[in-house]
């Protein structure tokens, strides 16, 4: 009962803040990118959503990701403040609204590539897995927008865009935060811009409503740890960069993380009692336990993914 308490106490306290905010007219909070320069003509931009590739090519500019509703025109200002060059290319790792809904503010001359099942989840829109969209959210920001920003252009397993300098090699390797993550190589500079299949080094979000799969994302991670080569940088989905071996530890955490599940179901234990038993084991120093609500939440979605896929 005083837990109860405290709990309305502070959602009370909460809601009388936002509603002085509102109130007094308090300004909304300045989206604001942030820029890393990761060589001459690449750059990381991050904020706002998923982290965002900004590759300065002969010719024009391609982006990757282009983040959340109402941040692809401070990503078009950000990237104006770098190169002069048009933008000719968005490359999207896959359909979450953090990655994509800023395509619908550039301009519609611009060519959106992704893998083919990034496509269909994109004209779908679907809400990803042990996620509660925002109320504000739009249902499908690209139906809302007449189909503006969608994929022109998909690729199966492997394509090149480019020669030269201003190559950029696409790959597929399997399902594992959705089923269509592209894994986007710049060869010239040994970068590989990873998407949310490596958001950083935490448990993933396995998003099963867009084809996300905790069985196969640890093969799919140490197929990408084995296949790609001369690659020194790893742009993540939300974190630092990182290096190739820190995506082959990746990948084994999650292997890790799926033979632990199925290991306790053939025991006998229910996803509850996983969940609850679960710890990052300690051979993996750095990765962020799941401690707030939300990660226990997230925790408890993957055992049951795991646990729904294993027969």
């Amino acid at each position: 009962m005083r837990r109860q308490l405290v709990l309305g106490v502070l959602l009370a306290m909460g809601m009388v803040s936002i509603g002085t905010a509102a109130w007094q007219g308090a300004p909304a909070a300045p989206r604001v990118v942030e820029v890393d320069q990761l060589k001459d003509n690449l750059y990381m931009m991050r904020n706002g959503g998923g982290n965002s590739a900004v590759f300065v090519m002969s010719d024009g500019v391609t982006v990757v990701d282009t983040k959340n509703p109402g941040w692809g025109q401070p990503l078009l200002d950000k990237i104006k403040s770098v190169t002069g060059k048009p933008i000719v290319r968005i490359i999207n790792t896959h359909t979450h609204g953090d990655h994509v809904s800023g395509n619908v503010e550039f301009p519609a001359t611009v060519e959106v590539v992704t893998h083919e099942n990034t496509a269909k989840n994109m004209q779908e829109m679907k809400s990803p897995t042990g996620i509660t969209p925002a109320p504000d959210a739009p249902v499908n920001i690209f139906k809302d927008n007449n189909g503006k920003g969608l994929p022109r252009r998909t690729f199966k397993d492997k394509m090149s865009i480019g020669k030269g300098a201003d190559e950029i090699d696409l790959y597929y390797f399997g399902r594992g935060h959705t089923n269509g993550d592209a894994w986007v190589v710049f060869p010239a500079l040994r970068v590989v811009h990873a998407g949310d299949i490596f958001s950083g080094k935490n448990l993933p979000l396995l998003d099963a409503n867009n084809g996300g799969s905790g069985v196969m994302i640890g093969d799919s991670l140490g197929k990408a740890a084995k296949s790609l080569k001369n690659i020194d940088t790893v742009i993540t989905g939300h974190s630092t960069t990182m290096t190739m071996a820190d995506l082959a530890e990746y990948a084994q955490f999650n292997t890790d993380f799926k033979n632990d599940v199925q290991a306790a179901k053939k025991a006998g234990k229910s996803v509850d009692d996983i969940a609850a038993g679960w710890k990052v084991p300690e051979k993996y120093k750095g990765y962020t336990a799941p401690t707030t609500p939300a990660a226990m939440t997230r925790l408890k979605a993957n055992v049951q993914i795991v646990f729904d896929e294993t027969k």
